[in-house]
């Protein structure tokens, strides 16, 4: 063999063995990059520092070598509202890399467009590029307008195996969320890796915990970026990953600072066994322990249900996120008629005298003939309509984003009169007293409305100052001349009803968005953080503990109430479990668990039934 040929076989072997032609599992080339990731951003109008913290990190990023794009990968506002957001991409759109993005909770919990102005603005809330043989989906994690773990819609998981199977098995792939997929922090976690494990998942990126975190996802490797954020040193940071042929190094950078590596990932090593099953899955041994409780039927619609069902005659209404008004059979749970809004509903539908009311984020009230699905009438928003409705007397009350509160003639679909100074936007279901309309906003305040003509009796704030420990969340109880509520700074309050001013408020049982009243009006009850729901008498002008009750849920900080019906007080978590209370001792009469996703509020239709939604996305109907 002569030099030439000595050479050229030489550098054959060189090439075969080098990185840069190295792969995944499968022998995909992977040719190297640098990109960085961004993270929880925190932008809002009352503070100058996360948008100084972010232009700074730009300026750095732009300034730096062989960057080729970057990730952002949610919570890029404090309060999820439009002016912020787009503060944000106009912050972004300084990047010379191309950026890609998903949104956090702050986007998804707190958002006065129900989630609408991040895919306005940034053209969605997923993503799908593939760069030098690796190919990134991000996909949105976060709970949907009230508090609760992160959930992964089904459609999105459908989306990801759909572009993860035309890609190919091999194909590495890296997962772009907020959230970690983990229990308690995803409730849907397992769905999620079950759903991805065959693939050639390298990587799971996200924020959130605003620290450095190397995890792992039932096996599947997990990275979480430390904030945009100013750190105890104020100097705000970001991660860089360099990604070579068979490795993918993790940086963090601050801000004038060399980057310090802190953790790297084999792109060819088995991490995970692909033919395998997630690590853990959601108990329901609880269920034996109270066998009366029994669901008589399940329907999955196959989108997220955020919101309760209503009931007229035998038949059931819900809403979902894939934009529909589903009528089903009470008895069977067998779908009689659906009506295709085409745009997701929050608010819980409400419904009376043959005709069905909802709103949805299409900026819209519609109003249907209950017993056909036929659209009667529809009132137009400038907004998204994200309200519950109450109907009370022919007239449907619901409020929405663009700062105005309608009364509505059900029949007619007329608006009787419009509440124009709400300042925030309204998702709550309203009280419907003899006289007044009341409802709470995220704008710190509870409004007491009369309830004829709309004029304002009261305004009360409570001297609440942050937007997140809004009654916005609560459904108002009221009863013996006073409402109450609980809000998420943990207190339970009561309230003059005729003139607006606090009888007492306090935090000795740390309630939070979740309240009851008794059938007779003689009893409050609220649902505590951890554990506990908590009794006191509506009668006096002071707390008055009756009872706690020690039901065993864990902690627990979802907005669901806790309604009483045929002597018997019902309430539910953000873990699936709906649990029976008997309420004068608060004793355990059952415990259900039914998903493990956030169970709105139940609805008891007595004979020793019960109606459930998810925001899983399932109905049904137990029986006990």
């Amino acid at each position: 063999m002569n030099y030439k040929n000595h050479l050229i076989a030489f550098m054959v072997c060189l090439f075969s063995f080098s990185p840069l032609f190295a792969g995944g599992e499968g022998g995909k080339a992977v040719k190297p990059f640098r990109f960085v990731q961004l993270t929880d951003l925190h932008l809002t109008t009352k503070n100058p520092n996360p948008m100084e913290d972010l232009l700074r990190s730009i300026a750095q990023i732009n300034a730096t070598d062989s960057i080729d794009f970057v990730l952002v990968t949610g919570d890029l506002t404090e309060e999820g509202d439009r002016i912020s957001l787009n503060k944000v991409k106009g912050c972004l759109s300084l990047l010379r890399p191309k950026y890609y993005i998903v949104p956090g909770n702050h986007e998804t919990t707190w958002s006065d467009s129900g989630c609408t102005a991040f895919n306005e603005i940034y053209g969605s809330d997923r993503f799908e590029f593939t760069y030098n043989g690796i190919t990134f989906l991000g996909f949105n994690s976060g709970p949907m307008i009230r508090m609760a773990n992160g959930h992964v819609l089904p459609e999105d998981i459908h989306w990801m195996a759909s572009e993860m199977d035309k890609k190919g098995k091999e194909e590495p792939i890296v997962l772009v969320t907020h959230y970690p997929m983990l229990e308690g922090d995803v409730d849907n976690w397992y769905e999620v890796t079950d759903a991805v494990r065959p693939y050639n998942v390298r990587l799971f990126i996200g924020g959130h915990y605003h620290s450095n975190r190397d995890l792992r996802y039932d096996g599947i490797p997990g990275i979480l970026m430390r904030s945009n954020l100013r750190d105890k040193q104020g100097k705000p940071g970001y991660g860089i990953y360099d990604v070579t042929g068979d490795s993918m190094i993790v940086y963090t950078q601050r801000i004038g600072e060399p980057k310090r590596r802190w953790a790297a990932f084999s792109l060819t090593t088995n991490y995970y066994d692909h033919a395998g099953k997630a690590d853990k899955y959601p108990d329901y041994s609880v269920n034996k322990q109270y066998p009366k409780a029994k669901e008589a039927w399940t329907s999955r619609p196959g989108g997220g249900i955020y919101s309760s069902p209503v009931v007229e005659e035998n038949r059931v209404y819900v809403g979902d996120s894939k934009g529909n008004l589903t009528c089903y059979n009470l008895r069977n749970g067998k779908q009689l008629w659906q009506y295709e809004s085409g745009e997701r509903t929050f608010g819980g539908p409400a419904v009376s005298d043959g005709v069905v009311v909802f709103g949805t984020v299409g900026r819209a009230i519609y109003g249907l003939d209950s017993r056909t699905g036929k659209k009667l009438w529809t009132v137009k928003a400038s907004e998204p309509v994200l309200g519950a409705i109450t109907i009370a007397d022919n007239t449907a009350y619901i409020g929405s984003s663009d700062s105005i509160f309608r009364a509505i003639n059900i029949q007619t679909g007329r608006v009787e009169w419009s509440y124009r100074p709400v300042k925030g936007y309204v998702v709550t279901k309203p009280l419907v007293t003899a006289d007044k309309v009341i409802f709470g906003a995220w704008d710190n305040t509870l409004y007491a409305l009369n309830r004829t003509n709309g004029q304002e009796c009261w305004k009360w704030t409570g001297g609440l100052t942050r937007l997140h420990f809004s009654p916005a969340a609560v459904w108002p109880v009221a009863s013996n001349g006073k409402v109450f509520i609980a809000d998420p700074q943990r207190a339970l309050t009561a309230i003059d009803i005729e003139t607006g001013k606090t009888l007492y408020r306090t935090f000795q049982s740390t309630v939070r968005e979740s309240i009851g009243l008794s059938e007779d009006g003689e009893r409050i009850y609220g649902k505590t953080m951890n554990d506990s729901v908590v009794c006191y008498s509506s009668t006096t002008n002071h707390p008055v503990e009756l009872w706690a009750s020690n039901v065993g849920f864990g902690y627990e900080h979802a907005p669901s109430m806790l309604p009483e019906k045929e002597n018997v007080v019902f309430g539910s978590t953000k873990d699936g479990l709906i649990f029976a209370l008997e309420p004068r001792t608060g004793n355990v009469l059952w415990k259900h668990k039914v998903d493990n996703s956030l169970v709105n509020t139940v609805v008891p239709i007595g004979d020793k039934r019960l109606l459930f939604t998810t925001t899983g996305g399932e109905i049904g109907l137990i029986k006990f």
